[in-house]
């Protein structure tokens, strides 16, 4: 009887946290670069009433006698599937089409994201909303990223080839291999710097950090660092965000799966409960 009621208290647990899961996928659901999440549920471990017994000359084999104990939560499944494209026009607002993930620095860590709303501070930096800085790489003298990650930023002492005195940026645009080029008031297009791209052994493994940014953690794999379009790598689209990949059919059709789940525990639970009391009743 009190397995009953434990089992049922197990059902309510799992089921609500299908719940919290799924309600924050809804309300994520126009996030940029957000990646929806479902939960996997196992059981737990089954008691064994009587063991397995083999055939011999005498009788045949007989199957295990086991009770179930209830459910426990086995993870939670991050959907890394490609969210659709929204078009904005402005230039820094970049979308990844394919794998990897932007890099970003926050003070002294360096975290990931799919959320490319990015924009130029009055430095000149790159940033997200948030004011993490972009990373990427310098350039030499051929125009290949070249170096460890910097800061992108639109500094014209970093312009390939060099910018003569008295030579002033005009425009910029960003490619889709994720190099910032600037055009220059001597006709001259010049490349400023290119933005990394990171990849990873398990992306699945990532930890999520909120502000859509996600960090390394001991299953991910160290980030694979490079640019856009090599090793497996997406490719950059400016003027464009990748929107939510939350399919609210889905994520609605889980709201009843998760409510049902918890009513039928619940009912597992009165119910043991109108058994035991028929118990105590037995004699009044």
């Amino acid at each position: 009887m009190l397995r009953s009621l434990f089992t049922g208290i197990s059902g309510l647990r799992v089921n609500q946290t299908m719940l919290d899961v799924t309600g924050n996928n809804i309300a994520n659901a126009n996030t940029t670069g957000f990646k929806s999440s479902t939960t996997v549920f196992q059981d737990t471990l089954s008691q064994m009433m009587t063991g397995a017994g083999g055939p011999n000359d005498n009788n045949g084999g007989t199957n295990p006698v086991q009770v179930g104990l209830g459910v426990q939560l086995a993870g939670t499944v991050t959907n890394l599937t490609q969210g659709s494209e929204q078009t904005t026009g402005r230039a820094t607002d970049l979308m990844l089409s394919g794998d990897g993930m932007f890099v970003v620095r926050k003070g002294d860590e360096q975290l990931y994201t799919r959320a490319g709303a990015f924009s130029f501070d009055s430095a000149g930096t790159l940033v997200t909303p948030t004011g993490n800085r972009v990373q990427g790489y310098a350039l030499d003298a051929d125009g290949n990223a070249t170096g460890g990650l910097v800061d992108v930023t639109l500094d014209v002492a970093n312009a390939v080839p060099a910018v003569p005195a008295g030579v002033e940026m005009t425009s910029y645009t960003i490619g889709s291999d994720g190099k910032v080029t600037g055009r220059f008031s001597d006709g001259i297009q010049r490349g400023m710097a290119q933005i990394a791209v990171a990849d990873f052994t398990n992306p699945n493994g990532l930890e999520k950090v909120g502000e859509t940014s996600y960090r390394v953690s001991a299953n991910s794999g160290d980030a694979q660092l490079g640019v856009a379009g090599e090793g497996g790598r997406g490719t950059v689209k400016g003027g464009s965000l990748e929107m939510s990949n939350v399919d609210l059919a889905a994520e609605f059709t889980n709201l009843i799966l998760a409510q049902r789940g918890f009513q039928a525990s619940s009912r597992v639970i009165t119910t043991s409960d109108q058994v035991l009391e028929e118990l105590v009743n037995i004699k009044r």
